[in-house]
């Protein structure tokens, strides 16, 4: 067995499992991980960032744009303390992160001694943001532990895993055997009998509607080919938007969805929490819901199914359709009625006015497979509805954390994975400003991301908000922003300001031409508000006890 230091020891192990890129942030603690980078050449690259909080961001979008695992580092306490806003996001959105955390010497962990960055249990604190953490204490236990974080990445439900690497470990040297990685476990026998009752269940529907969140992202051809089978209708929100080509007669919006939801009588969801749906828009004794998970401690949490389908999401679908073979795909009686829900939300749409205008103008130019980055602003919460996306993974949303200020640094990692792709982030001035140093970054690292800032010099909904809803109490949003061109220029970033959607195109077709990182500022008043203008909350069936 080769003699090799822990450091070396980690990063081998990180190659084995194919990664070629850490996004990161170093500190004395991680010196002898970035000498094992050094020393690894080009065998894996190295991308850093300006603050902790870039670092896991980058991976984080990374492994949301490709479904592929992604590897961060930074050092303990303070620095793993800014990163866990992206973890705690990469956990509620399912992204396969690895966090390679730093931490203060092994003898002293746990003692309360007053080490730089030292933090009560960090561990402890890992443990709850991850699916899995474990702490490697010795160079030759680090390719075991790293191949057992990777087998996490890949079982089950997909989120985020941790190992913590004391500086002691990674100076440490010893014989060194590096494991190759494990085999997958073999998938869990479907439950044959249950997947023909539900395919039973949804042949006998009239009016069944399927519903897609992060967990069919893998399932696309298959959601769409049950959806053709049944024509049945598609409904994706957040991170099942773009499961299915938002242009195809059966694909629909979440408003669309609730406008299904009152004469569904099957509702096939597949692996969607359907928390909207379930909480606000009622459930009665005629409405039947079969759930599809790779979770099946999914299946208690709100109304349980009449059927929990446990298993892989496409090979589910594929055994559905199978069942249904014989039936005759796309009925037309159901194709109309489809076609007419999404004339009327289409209609509802255009009362967006220029925030409708804007995503028109992002969609006319951005390519099919561009991806798109969401963010807390005005035109990213219309966006998860009124945005056309067409390929799975091109629309990038923060799913229910709703983290406000990842869009930079995410963008970024998704144009790190995509590097010929072009990748647009849409942010509000307010968010924009929490991660505007990895502009550096950006230009750092020839990261070509288009930043479209939409600049009302408020925290805009929330300001919205005061007015309407509190009596115009106005208090603690309103902004005093940098000129956004000029710190664009002195990043040495091309800048662009469009005061309209139709000067907005011209600018995206140059900035997404160049492929450099660009920046295109978007001043804009009161804007239309898309919450109100987008109503899909109020129950629509008489509701049920959970």
């Amino acid at each position: 067995m080769p003699l090799m230091s822990g450091g070396d020891a980690v990063v081998k192990s990180l190659v084995a499992h194919g990664i070629s890129t850490l996004y990161c942030l170093p500190g004395v603690q991680s010196d002898h991980l970035f000498n094992a980078l050094f020393d690894a050449g080009d065998a894996i690259g190295v991308v850093h960032t300006r603050h902790e909080q870039g670092a896991a961001y980058m991976a984080l979008g990374a492994a949301l744009a490709t479904g592929k695992p992604a590897v961060y580092s930074v050092v303990p306490g303070p620095g793993f303390l800014n990163s866990s806003a992206a973890l705690a996001t990469a956990y509620s959105t399912g992204a396969k992160v690895l966090a390679l955390i730093g931490q203060i010497p092994s003898r002293a962990i746990g003692k309360g001694l007053g080490y730089l960055h030292e933090i009560p249990d960090q561990l402890g604190i890992l443990r709850t943001l991850t699916k899995s953490a474990e702490r490697i204490e010795s160079p030759d236990a680090a390719p075991g532990l790293v191949a057992r974080a990777f087998q996490q990445l890949h079982r089950g439900r997909p989120r985020p895993v941790g190992l913590e690497v004391p500086p002691d470990m990674l100076g440490a040297k010893a014989e060194v055997a590096l494991a190759a990685p494990l085999a997958p476990e073999p998938a869990a026998p479907l439950d044959e009998d249950a997947i023909a009752q539900a395919a039973q269940a949804l042949a006998a529907a009239d009016c069944p509607v399927i519903f897609v969140g992060g967990g069919a992202l893998g399932a696309s051809a298959e959601v769409q080919a049950l959806a053709e089978r049944l024509t049945a209708p598609v409904v994706g929100f957040r991170r099942g938007k773009s499961v299915l080509d938002n242009r195809h007669v059966l694909s629909h919006a979440l408003p669309g969805g609730h406008a299904l939801w009152a004469k569904a009588d099957v509702v096939l969801a597949v692996g969607t929490r359907m928390f909207l749906p379930l909480s606000a828009w009622g459930t009665d004794d005629k409405l039947k819901i079969i759930k599809i998970d790779i979770d099946p401690t999914e299946f208690a949490r709100m109304r349980v199914p009449v059927m929990g389908l446990a298993g892989d999401a496409a090979a589910i679908l594929r055994r559905l359709d199978q069942h249904l073979a014989k039936r005759m795909p796309m009925d037309k009686a159901r194709i109309d009625a489809s076609r007419a829900v999404k004339a009327q939300v289409a209609a509802n749409f255009e009362k967006l006015g220029v925030i409708r205008a804007y995503l028109e103008a992002i969609r006319d130019v951005l390519p099919d497979d561009g991806v798109l980055i969401d963010e807390l602003t005005q035109v990213g919460y219309a966006a998860r509805t009124a945005y056309e996306a067409r390929r799975p993974r091109t629309f990038i949303s923060s799913g229910y954390q709703g983290t406000l200020g990842w869009g930079v640094a995410t963008a970024l990692g998704a144009k790190a994975a995509y590097p010929d792709r072009p990748v647009l982030a849409i942010a509000g001035d307010g968010g924009f400003m929490f991660t505007v140093q990895e502009l550096a970054s950006a230009v750092r690292h020839r990261l070509g991301v288009v930043f479209v800032v939409f600049n009302d010099n408020a925290f805009g909904n929330v300001r919205r908000s005061q007015i309407e809803d509190y009596g115009n109490r106005v208090i603690a949003s309103d902004l005093t922003n940098p000129d956004f061109t000029k710190l664009a220029e002195s990043f040495g970033i091309a800048a662009m300001r469009a005061s309209s959607p139709e000067a907005l195109r011209p600018a995206l077709r140059k900035a997404i031409a160049a492929n450099e990182p660009a920046l295109i500022e978007c001043p804009v008043g009161p804007m239309p508000n898309p919450f109100r203008l987008l109503r899909f909350t109020q129950p629509v069936r008489p509701k049920k006890p959970a």
